[in-house]
């Protein structure tokens, strides 16, 4: 079973092409405009490794954002969104999964109201874009990196710690995300339910890839991953036993990433 995180990942913007731009297919379009693509040579691995595997996206994308991707060999009898906060069963939100998962926000961690308040007294228009909700789970604002105020990040996460909840940046977004809300217990879910189906032999492997400190549990739980040099992980230099480093960064990371997939499989 194979678990990936999607942007930056194994799908890119045009900003991490790189020279020379390589042979590319769009996999998203935003508003009439071509967003998201992966290299011709990705696509084609992501084809084969969709076919030979039990191949589950997972994104901290919402519903609505991860539908908008045309993945090359869907569709997916499973997906991971909203960070793990929804688990998709042929294109549709699991209600079992989403009940259990808002009792336990609601047990452990501050509100959403809360939280959103708060994070909004300590923000203004001179470096944030947009503040957003994601499926009422989370928040994450959209700013200019470059004017983000020094120790806005460890002050904020700071008081978001003590009340459940964690604080990432990945690029231009910074997320605000309940502790329970994470894509390993979604892919574990996935992978139980898989197995008790029989769609999973008793022994299979997780292998799992992703670039931000949101995919950081995800890895570890895997029994074997790989990550990009590039994102929060790499600015971190983030190790761990068993969880691999391309020697690419940018959307040749990606050609990288799946080979490792192909080849571990093998």
């Amino acid at each position: 079973m194979v678990a990936t995180d999607l942007d930056k990942t194994v799908i890119y913007t045009r900003s991490s092409f790189g020279h020379p731009e390589p042979e590319t297919v769009c996999v998203e379009h935003h508003e009439g405009q071509p967003l998201s693509y992966m290299t011709v040579t990705a696509a084609k691995r992501f084809t084969a490794l969709a076919s030979a595997v039990a191949l589950v996206p997972a994104t901290t994308r919402t519903i609505e954002q991860f539908h908008r991707v045309r993945l090359p060999g869907g569709p997916w009898p499973y997906a991971v969104t909203s960070n793990g906060g929804t688990i998709l069963r042929n294109g549709l939100p699991d209600r079992r999964w989403r009940s259990a998962l808002e009792a336990q926000v609601r047990a452990e961690c501050a509100t959403l109201v809360e939280v959103r308040a708060e994070l909004r007294a300590r923000v203004d228009e001179s470096w944030v874009l947009r503040l957003r909700e994601a499926d009422d789970l989370f928040v994450y604002l959209v700013v200019d990196p470059a004017k983000v105020p020094d120790g806005f990040l460890a002050d904020w996460d700071a008081w978001c710690r003590p009340r459940g909840w964690s604080v990432s940046q990945q690029g231009r977004k910074i997320y605000t995300m309940p502790v329970p809300v994470c894509k390993s217990r979604a892919v574990q879910e996935v992978r139980r339910r898989m197995l008790e189906a029989g769609e999973l032999h008793p022994e299979a492997r997780l292998l799992a890839a992703g670039d931000g400190a949101l995919d950081a549990e995800l890895l570890r739980v895997a029994d074997a991953a790989i990550r990009p040099r590039h994102g929060e992980l790499e600015e971190r230099n983030w190790t761990h036993p068993g969880v691999s480093v391309t020697a690419a960064s940018g959307i040749h990371a990606a050609d990288e990433i799946l080979d490792y997939f192909l080849g571990v499989r093998a």
